[in-house]
Parts: structure tokens; C-alpha cells; sequence
């Protein structure tokens, strides 16, 4: 079992930035591969960034690709997703998961594991 808690969200100007961090419990970290996803209200759930076991794999969504950068400390049990140049459409509940394999993936049915998520909201 792995329990996943994110921090991070906030208000934010467009234009600016922020930084989540998916803290996991477990001794199975390491071995998991990690994904975020948002929620905006009255949309369904999207996929934004995944990355490997190792973090040598990362996969972005086509709305975030040059702003967003996934990435891990596995020393620290910690997923981060840093979000740059933030726009009002990226208001939305963001929630990190957890994969038992180690590959990235895009389908949130790869995922076993998910947080409880967190706020971000963009202001224009």
C-alpha cells in the first residue's frame, strides 16, 4: 500500500509559478512510476506528466510540454511538478499517482495508487 499527499497548491498570477510535491509512504518508492493529473471543475480528470522509476522517462500532455517539468527524489520519497509561465486554464485540482510498474503511462487506469490533491488557481 502506498499513500500519496501533495502539497504546493496555491494562488497564483499568470505568468508565475509554482512547485507540487507528491510525498509518498512506502518502502516501494523507487521501483513505481509516477504521474500527475488536474481536475478542472466540470471537466473530467486529465493526464499533464509522468515519470519513470529511475527518472530517465518523462512524458508531458501537449498543454503543458515546455512549461511543466516533472521530476523525483527517490532518497526523499518525493515527486515534484514544477509549473512555469502558469495560464488561468491551468486552474484545477491536481492530484500525483502512483504506477506498480515503472514505465511511464498516460491512462489514469495504469495508476494504482492517488492523493487526495491539491488546489492551483490561476488568476488572470
Amino acid at each position: 500500500q502506498v499513500q500519496l499527499v501533495e502539497s504546493g497548491g496555491a494562488l497564483v498570477q499568470a505568468g508565475g509559478s509554482l512547485r507540487l510535491s507528491c510525498a509518498a509512504s512506502g518502502r516501494t518508492f523507487s521501483s513505481y512510476a509516477m504521474g500527475w493529473y488536474r481536475q478542472a471543475p466540470g471537466k473530467e480528470r486529465e493526464f499533464v506528466a509522468s515519470i519513470s522509476w529511475s527518472g530517465s522517462s518523462t512524458r508531458y500532455a501537449d498543454s503543458v510540454k515546455g512549461r511543466f517539468t516533472i521530476s523525483r527524489d527517490n532518497a526523499k520519497n518525493t515527486a515534484y511538478l514544477q509549473m512555469n509561465s502558469l495560464k488561468p486554464e491551468d486552474t484545477a485540482a491536481y492530484y500525483c499517482a502512483a504506477r506498480r510498474f515503472g514505465t511511464v503511462a498516460i491512462g489514469a487506469d495504469d495508476y494504482a495508487y492517488w492523493g487526495q490533491g491539491t488546489q492551483v488557481t490561476v488568476s488572470s
